[in-house]
């Protein structure tokens, strides 16, 4: 009797993981598992993970020397990164490796032949979110401090060009380090401009830095920023400091599958997204003609309408042919931090 080989896919972790990864791969495997109870899989998958920390923290060197390992391992797929900075580094090494690369970043720059994409926050759609949510609360001149780096430039360009279609005028800019820890003068330049409300953009590690800026100064405005408070999960020291922020994030509370997976343990953003990843990746495995890098970028390329577990009620999961964006809907969702908890946006 003859068992069929697993087949191996690679965990590319571009920051650092407290768990060493366990967590993310128990969602994977979480996914693949919902999979598997249909009967439609012949072989099971196994993950091989690398750590490999990129930017901004680590360097471009790592992270390309990350997704040699698993090349070299032999993965048909990959599994990262999980910061656009170091998936748009990626993206033309998959592509020239025939490789299928499933990263969960928040930048569309960073699909390709074989880069796939679960949109964990979008440097695209997460400012016209936010600008919108501005004018809806009479809000008119907003200031806005973001990140000089890759991500950070193109939140700000992307807000920016969004500001026209709902009648809002750019009080004034200005860029930051992206792993600064100090940003007392820029606040009080930002100050003097007289805006009505601070937008932050970038990584999120900065965001730490303005927060404790505002406090000192004793400025309190209306602040909204990306998907980079997602760190409050991961950060809780940090909760405070962003107490009243309103930020974007991918997790509903009427999404009726992260219900389910709440009813069991956490359902925090990763989780979510690492469940919806491993029943893709499986998904694909069972569509799968041709047990090979093209024959398994085809079969994502077949898996269509998945209820999602992130998003609003009614999100779903698509891949196509040069439409390697996975969220399709209303995967965004305005929550804000209050006393430690990220709470939904209601009004």
């Amino acid at each position: 009797m003859f068992s069929p080989s697993p087949v191996r896919i690679g965990m590319l972790f571009d920051f650092p993981q407290g768990d060493d990864g366990r967590g993310f791969e128990a969602g994977l495997r979480r996914g693949i598992d919902e999979v598997a109870a249909t009967g439609r899989l012949d072989r099971d998958l196994e993950f091989v993970g690398v750590a490999a920390t990129g930017l901004p923290i680590g360097s471009e060197h790592a992270v390309v020397n990350g997704f040699r390992e698993l090349e070299a391992a032999g993965c048909l797929a990959v599994v990262g990164p999980s910061i656009s900075d170091n998936g748009l580094i990626i993206a033309p090494i998959a592509d020239a490796a025939e490789l299928v690369c499933l990263n969960y970043t928040g930048g569309d720059h960073t699909r390709g032949r074989y880069g796939f994409h679960y949109q964990v926050g979008s440097l695209e759609e997460e400012p016209v979110v936010l600008a919108q949510r501005l004018a809806a609360r009479g809000l008119r001149r907003p200031a806005v401090v973001f990140d000089r780096s890759p991500v950070g430039r193109r939140y700000a360009e992307c807000f920016e060009a969004s500001l026209p279609g709902v009648g809002l005028e750019l009080a004034g800019a200005t860029s930051i380090s992206p792993v600064t820890e100090e940003v007392t003068t820029v606040v009080g330049r930002l100050r003097s401009l007289e805006p009505d409300a601070l937008v932050y953009l970038g990584l999120g590690v900065s965001s730490r830095a303005v927060a404790l800026a505002l406090a000192e100064a004793r400025w309190t405005l209306p602040v909204v920023a990306n998907s980079a408070l997602l760190f409050g999960y991961l950060r809780p020291e940090w909760r405070d400091g962003w107490a009243g922020w309103e930020y974007a994030d991918v997790v509903a509370d009427d999404n009726e599958r992260r219900r389910r997976l709440a009813a069991h343990g956490p359902a925090g953003p990763m989780d979510c997204a690492a469940l919806d990843m491993g029943r893709l990746l499986a998904e694909a495995l069972a569509r799968a003609d041709h047990l090979t890098r093209a024959g398994f970028r085809d079969a994502l390329e077949r898996v269509k309408r998945l209820p999602a577990t992130c998003g609003y009620e009614g999100t779903t999961l698509t891949f196509g042919h040069y439409d390697h964006g996975a969220l399709h809907g209303d995967y965004l969702v305005l929550r804000t931090w209050v006393e430690g908890r990220s709470v939904q946006v209601r009004d």
